[in-house]
């Protein structure tokens, strides 16, 4: 194929998964044909952008759009069709390499050393400004993140990735980036503080620890030691696990989502012990502490900008 030929039925043709693995996006999980993806086209925290390799097409729930690669492209760039031709034909992030049946192709995830997350090297500090561009976007201060956080280099069918890496108390890593959201193994919980303390507070993901670290450093200027141990589950369904550590506390909060599974969970603990305690009242009207943080954030700049005082 000649790319200075390239016709827009030669790009429809093209494999949808190989070209988002190019443009640095991967499948978040993937069931039978069906790849699922955080956005390209949008920011999300949950995956809801489905590509059919069978078909190889697309279809973003968010957006209630899809289509096939030219659609995408036109979105993902906010260009023309024929400025979509020139640019893939001169500016390809891809081999060209034509959409072949699931049937005939090498699975894509499976036992293989290729898809397996196998990390390649660890820094300190976080210091890529696409991570840090994150980070901004989140809300979590770049200091707050490099004490908990690292900057993580891995390998994943045969290509690098750099991302935020948040460590789990077996020695694996939560992995987020702009457009990836997995983990290496083995995948375990992250417990903070060795001695045991008055209570311990629990969250769902590293995320949310990051978020209430950067509110509780913004708004308490007390604390001159650690008064309380932290739980990160890395997964919810670790909370079960977790209970008879948890036990030993006098006090236990609650940071959990509050989605159906999140919001069930903190119930059905909360009828067992008056230890426990559900914090998520605090952001009632959020899907978790993240989001509050962000939208919180994004009010007191817009008070501000207002000239009002707190």
């Amino acid at each position: 194929m000649q790319k200075d030929k390239l016709s827009v039925a030669d790009v429809k043709q093209m494999d949808m998964v190989e070209y988002l693995r190019k443009l640095g996006w991967l499948p978040i999980k993937i069931r039978t044909d069906d790849y699922w993806y955080l956005s390209p086209l949008r920011v999300e925290k949950t995956p809801s952008f489905k590509v059919n390799r069978k078909l190889n097409v697309w279809y973003d729930h968010g957006l209630q759009q899809g289509g096939n690669l030219v659609d995408f492209g036109i979105l993902f760039y906010k260009c023309t069709v024929s400025e979509l031709m020139q640019k893939l034909a001169h500016e390809s992030p891809f081999s060209f390499q034509p959409h072949t049946p699931p049937s005939t192709i090498t699975p894509f995830l499976g036992a293989g050393e290729k898809e397996k997350i196998v990390v390649t090297g660890v820094r300190k500090n976080i210091k890529s400004s696409a991570l840090q561009q994150y980070l901004t976007f989140r809300k979590i201060p770049l200091e707050v993140a490099n004490r908990f956080c690292k900057e993580v280099d891995f390998n994943l069918y045969d290509k690098k990735y750099t991302v935020i890496g948040f460590q789990n108390s077996a020695g694996g890593y939560e992995l987020r980036s702009g457009n990836f959201k997995g983990s290496s193994s083995p995948k375990e919980v992250t417990l903070i503080g060795t001695n045991l303390s008055k209570e311990i507070l629990v969250f769902e993901g590293f995320m949310d620890f990051l978020s209430y670290q950067t509110i509780h450093q913004r708004k308490f200027i007390m604390m001159t030691k650690q008064q309380s141990n932290f739980l990160v589950l890395n997964s919810v369904g670790f909370l079960e696990k977790m209970k008879p550590h948890l036990e030993k506390y006098p006090s236990i909060h609650l940071y959990l989502d509050r989605d159906n599974k999140g919001l069930v969970l903190a119930k059905e603990v909360l009828a067992i012990s008056k230890k426990y305690r559900d914090e998520s009242l605090v952001y009632k009207n959020h899907k978790d502490l993240n989001e509050y943080l962000m939208k919180e954030h994004f009010e007191l700049k817009q008070s501000q900008s207002r000239g009002m005082r707190f």
